[in-house]
């Protein structure tokens, strides 16, 4: 069985568990650099090891980027 969420509008599946960090890994995003709304609610950094994704999901994911 594998979970299906919707990450930044797409449709992606992982196995059940997977934490939200685990996903990160597996899109090879740089987690520092990264911002996540989960569900219409900002996911705080802190979280993201404990926070599992589940069924139905909707990630936003934005990369901060500096500049002047």
């Amino acid at each position: 069985m594998v979970e299906t969420v919707r990450v930044n509008g797409e449709e992606r599946t992982f196995a059940p568990g997977t934490t939200v960090s685990a996903m990160l890994a597996q899109l090879a995003l740089e987690p520092r650099l990264l911002v996540i709304e989960r569900n219409g609610d900002i996911l705080h950094r802190q979280d993201w090891e404990q926070t599992t994704v589940a069924p139905g999901d909707r990630f936003e994911i934005v990369t901060v980027v500096g500049g002047g």
